[in-house]
């Protein structure tokens, strides 16, 4: 008995903590928390969000026309010029 004791290998730090079954969906989630903690700050960055209603009540009017809003542009021919980006709040 105390060879087949000895022939079985000790279960590294990994296998102690975590089953092979559940690590496809723990890297799941983390990419989809981070997913929707990137949309979520990409949303509150946008140009129809008021943060600050006494020094700039519309944001949205500060943006010219050559500026790209979107998150992707499907036509090739529609050249922007620049992206938007919050310079205040």
């Amino acid at each position: 008995m105390s060879a087949a004791h000895a022939a079985r290998k000790a279960p590294t730090f990994f296998q102690t903590w975590f089953r092979v079954e559940v690590i496809p969906i723990y890297a799941v989630l983390g990419v989809a928390c981070g997913g929707a903690g990137w949309y979520v700050t990409r949303l509150a960055r946008g140009p129809d969000v008021t943060w600050d209603r006494k020094n700039n009540p519309h944001p949205w009017l500060h943006i010219d026309q050559e500026t790209q809003l979107k998150l992707m542009t499907v036509k090739e021919g529609q050249g922007f010029t620049k992206s938007y980006s919050r310079d205040r709040l």
